[in-house]
């Protein structure tokens, strides 16, 4: 089958691609920025890429007309948390509008469980969504799902945050509610084998692991899993706002994302019923197992996709208005080094950030890592889904991944921390045997050109040091 794969380079998206692939089925991947799709060479082989902005106005003509089926994996909920839900229904409107152009049959579409009476935002739009959907003139197949647990997931990472960080826990009543929790290798399996099922035509479905849980519950159960001693003590009283910045700063969740969650918290997400489970003969697997499973791919290093790698969790929104480094009205530190051994240099280069760190001055990095989420910003907390690896836009502690290539041996960051400007980190080999490595700060008005001047000893040293230890220090085993 023809299938057209929207949020391709998404969470679930990612995940999903290979499972189509290995089916069988020719793979329309559906994205923004087609540079930010992070496949390898031979993946990419096998897909087609069509870019598209489903909130942006309608341009059937561009759209491949032979399509069998469609996924739509289209969310919006982390990138702001006052509109997302006008971006989601127009989204969806214009879906239905491509779709129409196109010779589809089904469509599948991963939502939230929706049993409760009142909804949040984020659940109320999930709902809109799907309401939109059916009017869309084709078959729609709708999952929904409550927290979704894996490597790399925005749920299981923030459970992780919490019990790694704190030993104790002061938290508030939501962690009483109700949720059900599913492996999110089990949701890959329902979305796969619904696809081209009659018996799934124009029908929604709840679909959830074997266990109902509190978060409480789900806090405890991971930290037995992980050897870890844990107190948690619950407070009546504890406003959305300050739950909210509780999240922010203790978990590698942006702001936007934690003021919708616990907006979301607050409501339970239990299944109604396991009809989808009976019909596809899927036996899900529990939370304890699902957590064993991701740590087993985090400690071989086979993270997949990683929430914390959409753009939305930082603060860059406009990805091609950056790709290009700018000339003018710029301030630059540019160093350049002769090296020996262009190979180990770049394994370096791609190694850098999250664990290895900054090649000097460590501790400043902190420091600076710990002001900007002060005042808001994404700080170091996201570290690198990959310890060697990297992809074009990949999160990158608080840089965003621009522009990665091995073959032209450039590597290209933007920073999301909170600046009086834009700031760029650039690294390139070039044919004599040259690390050239370039910082670009664009100031943006009179406190601009003053925080540059300000930072310009630290910035001398950290960059000298960095580009000298980049070309000595060993490469990682």
């Amino acid at each position: 089958m023809k299938i057209l794969l929207t949020g391709a380079n998404g969470y679930i998206g990612m995940r999903l691609l290979p499972e189509l692939l290995e089916n069988g089925h020719e793979v329309i991947c559906a994205v923004r920025d087609k540079n930010r799709l992070p496949l390898d060479p031979e993946t990419i082989k096998k897909v087609t890429v069509f870019e598209v902005d489903f909130a942006e106005e309608v341009n059937t003509e561009s759209i491949p007309k032979d399509i069998d089926a469609a996924y739509y994996l289209i969310h919006s909920m982390s990138g702001s948390s006052k509109n997302f839900d006008e971006i989601e229904a127009r989204a969806a409107g214009n879906f239905n509008t491509y779709m129409a152009a196109t010779s589809v049959k089904q469509v599948i579409y991963l939502s939230g469980i929706v049993n409760e009476e009142q909804l949040s935002k984020h659940l109320s739009s999930r709902k809109k969504v799907e309401e939109i959907l059916y009017e869309g003139n084709f078959e729609l197949t709708v999952l929904r799902a409550g927290i979704v647990v894996g490597s790399g997931s925005s749920s299981f990472e923030i459970i992780r945050d919490l019990c790694e960080k704190l030993p104790i826990m002061v938290a508030p009543k939501w962690l009483k509610t109700r949720i059900q929790p599913i492996a999110v290798r089990d949701v890959i399996a329902f979305l796969s084998r619904v696809l081209d099922n009659e018996k799934c035509f124009n029908k929604s479905f709840d679909i959830g692991g074997p266990d109902v849980l509190t978060y409480k519950e789900m806090l405890l159960k991971y930290s037995k899993i992980r050897g870890l001693k844990l107190w948690i003590i619950s407070v009546p009283i504890m406003s959305p706002r300050l739950s909210s910045y509780w999240l922010y700063f203790v978990t590698s969740t942006s702001y936007k994302l934690a003021v919708n969650l616990v907006d979301s918290m607050k409501m339970e997400v239990v299944a109604v019923d396991n009809e989808l489970q009976q019909i596809l003969n899927i036996q899900p697997i529990s939370y304890e197992e699902a957590i064993k499973k991701a740590f087993l791919k985090i400690e071989q290093n086979l993270v997949i996709s990683s929430w914390k790698d959409s753009l939305v969790a930082g603060r860059l929104t406009n990805f091609k208005e950056y790709i290009q480094v700018p000339k003018y009205g710029c301030l630059k530190d540019k160093k350049v080094l002769k090296i020996d051994n262009p190979e180990k240099v770049l394994a370096n280069i791609w190694s850098i950030g999250g664990t290895r760190g900054w090649y000097y001055g460590n501790y400043l990095w902190k420091i600076r890592g710990f002001m900007d989420q002060m005042v808001g910003g994404v700080g170091l907390r996201r570290g690198r889904t990959h310890t060697k690896e990297i992809y074009t836009g990949d999160a990158l502690d608080f840089w965003r991944v621009l522009y990665a290539d091995l073959e032209r041996k450039r590597l290209l960051l933007f920073a999301e921390m909170k600046l009086p400007g834009e700031a760029w980190l650039e690294f390139c080999i070039n044919e004599n045997n040259e690390l050239i490595q370039t910082a670009t700060f664009r100031p943006k008005g009179l406190w601009g050109r003053l925080y540059w001047y300000l930072m310009f000893p630290f910035h001398y040293f950290i960059f000298d040091g960095m580009i000298r230890n980049i070309a000595k220090k060993e490469v990682l085993a």
